[in-house]
C-alpha cells in the first residue's frame, strides 16, 4: 500500500498530513475544530484559524501524522 500524503498551504505555512502515521488521537480535531473537520471534505481548512493557533495546534500531533512545513517546500 502507497504511503499517501496531502499539503495544505495558507501561503504562510503548509500542514503536512500523513494519514497512514495517524493515531486517532483527535488532538486537532477537539484542539481546533474550526480547522480539522473530519465530517466535511477536504477535512482540513487551513484558512479557518490564524497560522499561529495551527502551527501550535499541529505541534500537539502525538504521532506526527501533522506535521508543519515552510510554504514552498
Amino acid at each position: 500500500m502507497e504511503d499517501i500524503s496531502k499539503k495544505y498551504d495558507n501561503g504562510e505555512v503548509t500542514i503536512l498530513w500523513q494519514p497512514h502515521l495517524c493515531i486517532h488521537s483527535a488532538n486537532c480535531v477537539k484542539g481546533l475544530p474550526r480547522v480539522f473537520n473530519p465530517g466535511v471534505k477536504p477535512w482540513i481548512n487551513i484558512y479557518a484559524a490564524e497560522t499561529e493557533g495551527i502551527v501550535e495546534q499541529v505541534s500537539k500531533c502525538p504521532s506526527g501524522a501533522l506535521s508543519i512545513i515552510n510554504s514552498g517546500d
